[in-house]
């Protein structure tokens, strides 16, 4: 299977920007529940890992305080273009964006949390997993979710579930257990599987052996 494609992305998220948010509207709890298990605290610095248009940011703003701190990396200028203006109407200036591949990213930890929201791409990239967590505290408090596939023997429904998210992602490489790579750098990951089997979310601690 392909590698993640960063140029893909963005011409993706070219044509799909203008829709994203409206799209977005059905994951929303996931969302919540996702943002809930990173455990934020007033005075924290939290990493939001392909922030897209920044729909995660109200969340995150109010759980870090401003005494804390939200960075948001994305590699989309059409995404990023909506972060910044979400950003700006909302008047944090404790948001802190950075438009780059995650791979190449300058990450300005270290980070107490770390939020992979639909980031799939990401996720089977073991350079830009390697720049996150370089920069994450030891113990630092993971959340992820994402789509994943449905068992073999469900052959249909696994083409729906690719047909909904192939606007998301350029590789469909570890659909099977997208978290996978991500176990090398998160202690007791813990997966949930959730709308009937389609989507997942799961939350663990950074290693204190692999960051830096």
């Amino acid at each position: 299977m392909n590698d993640p494609d960063s140029r893909r992305a963005i011409e993706q998220y070219r044509r799909h920007a203008p829709r994203y948010d409206a799209s977005a509207r059905r994951t929303m709890d996931i969302r919540r529940r996702t943002i809930a298990l990173l455990g934020l605290a007033p005075g924290e610095h939290v990493l939001d890992v392909a922030c897209g248009t920044g729909l995660s940011f109200p969340l995150l703003a109010d759980a870090v305080g401003p005494a804390g701190r939200v960075t948001g990396v994305e590699v989309s200028p059409e995404m990023m273009s909506r972060a910044r203006s979400r950003a700006a109407a909302a008047g944090w200036p404790n948001v802190s964006l950075i438009e780059a591949p995650v791979e190449a990213a300058a990450l300005e930890g270290p980070y107490d949390a770390l939020l992979f929201h639909y980031t799939h791409d990401v996720l089977q990239s073991p350079a830009a997993l390697a720049n996150v967590f370089a920069h994450a505290r030891p113990g630092a408090r993971v959340a992820v979710a994402g789509v994943k596939h449905l068992p073999r023997w469900l052959y249909p429904a696994r083409l729906y579930t690719l047909w909904k998210a192939r606007p998301y992602l350029t590789t469909y490489r570890g659909l099977e257990r997208p978290w996978t790579r991500l176990e090398r750098h998160v202690e007791r990951l813990e997966v949930v599987p959730t709308r009937l089997g389609t989507n997942y979310i799961a939350s663990g601690r950074a290693s204190a052996t692999m960051a830096q």
